[in-house]
């Protein structure tokens, strides 16, 4: 039995091919949400070197383009990203569609994005918040003031990325309450005394 979870949309004339869910496909999200959030809290520690793809982190991004905060027809953000295997790559954010761009896009840049991108990886998925990263000069933007505050709005971020910061947040109080000094025993303030 062959149960199809994606059904194809389009491609007739040029146009390019859209899959989306089919009923099957809407009814196992849950699901995979479960699993994403497992994954989240169990398996998500920092990104090897291996897995430091900017292009893959810039097509989860462009998925999760927040178009009802962009307010111009046309976007286009630059990232700079060292640690890359190349320095720039560019989202071209338009109504109809969001592009992940090796070339320059022809349009004005609209922000520069820079950063390392083992960081830029940790404040997607949700590791390190985006206002500290960009405090502690981890990540700069370049561009209007306008675009700059409203960049963090672009975007609604990993899909896992609160899971990732209640674990992180889970892990970090257990493990103070591992280390913290135990307060001595009435017995063992009794020995004491007497000794």
């Amino acid at each position: 039995m062959v149960l199809n979870v994606l059904g194809e949309r389009g491609g007739s004339r040029g146009k390019r091919i859209e899959y989306r869910l089919t009923a099957a496909g809407r009814e196992l999200q849950p699901i995979i949400d479960l699993f994403g959030e497992w994954g989240a809290r169990w398996a998500f520690g920092p990104p090897r070197p291996s897995e430091l793809d900017p292009i893959i982190l810039l097509w989860w991004m462009r998925r999760r383009v927040a178009l009802d905060h962009i307010s111009r027809r046309r976007v286009v953000v630059q990232f700079d990203f060292r640690g890359a295997p190349q320095r720039s790559y560019w989202l071209l954010i338009d109504r109809s569609d969001v592009s992940v761009c090796l070339k320059h896009p022809g349009f004005e840049v609209d922000l520069i994005l820079t950063a390392d991108i083992l960081m830029f990886y940790q404040v997607w998925l949700g590791r390190v918040p985006l206002a500290e990263a960009i405090r502690k000069s981890h990540i700069r933007l370049d561009g209007a003031p306008a675009d700059v505050r409203a960049f963090r709005n672009w975007f609604t971020w990993s899909p896992m990325a609160d899971t990732v910061r209640a674990a992180l947040a889970d892990r970090s109080t257990a493990s103070h309450r591992a280390i913290e000094p135990k307060s001595p025993s009435r017995k063992s303030s009794a020995i004491r005394m007497a000794l």
